[in-house]
């Protein structure tokens, strides 16, 4: 089933040649994470993952205000404990749907990216914001905490004194602070919208190697509960789809020719 398939009513995903652009289109609630939209993120990461003419994904909010302000609070009224307790399912099936995306996924934050919002991008491989962007998990000033893995995926990505600061004092981080801890790749340039500098990183990677990126981002993220000696084990497996690859004939042969290589992924 092609990804553009499907009646998307709180995200529109754009095909921009081998590069799927999805965007968060909730704008009159700063992209703010309802049920229907996040039954939506995972049916378009499930879709663009089994997509062969996809060879990246951009995703990003509508708006200048919000990458994403997190959970839907006013959908959230009423709900009872075990009403949150499911969407809180959900909330982890969709990310994961994310997470396990074989094709590179940049997170374009323009605006504010707390909560919620802030955990989809921990679900992305790579993270790019704007000079305006916030970031960060204020849930224990609610009494609550991250329940969207940003407990665990913030701790791997910054380590865990980091993410207990980040978290227990439930501190909002500017652009530059953001980039300095690591929290994001990189910064958008002056006059440069969070979309464009997104669109600007992941074009090596449109013309990449499929398998080589996939196998690779396998590798990370399947060693980071490993020791050193099955983490080894896994990069030899991963190596081996690689090896025997017809694009890793086609780069030899086009470096041979002093030419670019053409990769399809096979």
């Amino acid at each position: 089933m092609s990804a553009a398939t499907p009646p998307y009513t709180a995200l529109s995903l754009e095909l921009d040649g081998p590069v799927a652009v999805v965007t968060l289109q909730r704008p009159e609630r700063m992209n703010a994470l309802s049920r229907v939209l996040l039954q939506e993120i995972g049916t378009v990461f499930r879709a663009l993952s089994a997509d062969p003419a996809v060879r990246a994904v951009v995703l990003t909010g509508s708006g200048e205000k919000a990458f994403c302000a997190g959970a839907d609070l006013k959908e959230r009224q009423g709900m009872s404990e075990d009403d949150v307790r499911g969407l809180l399912g959900l909330y982890r099936e969709s990310f994961g749907a994310v997470d396990a995306c074989p094709k590179p996924v940049v997170a374009a934050i323009q605006g504010v990216a707390l909560g919620g919002g802030f955990e989809l991008a921990l679900a992305c491989d790579l993270r790019v914001a704007s000079a305006g962007a916030v970031v960060g998990l204020p849930e224990t000033s609610l009494a609550i905490i991250p329940g969207a893995g940003g407990t665990q995926r913030l701790p791997r990505l910054v380590g865990p004194g980091r993410a207990k600061e980040m978290i227990l004092l439930a501190r909002r981080y500017a652009a530059h602070e953001a980039l300095a801890l690591g929290l994001v790749t990189a910064l958008a340039t002056p006059g440069e919208t969070a979309i464009a500098a997104a669109k600007r990183l992941v074009a090596p990677l449109a013309g990449g190697a499929p398998i080589a990126l996939a196998a690779a981002m396998e590798a990370v993220d399947g060693g980071a509960d490993l020791d050193l000696e099955e983490g080894l084990l896994l990069e030899a497996r991963c190596y081996e789809k690689t090896l025997v690859s017809t694009d890793r004939r086609e780069a030899l042969a086009a470096f041979s020719e002093g030419r670019k290589p053409v990769y399809r992924g096979e």
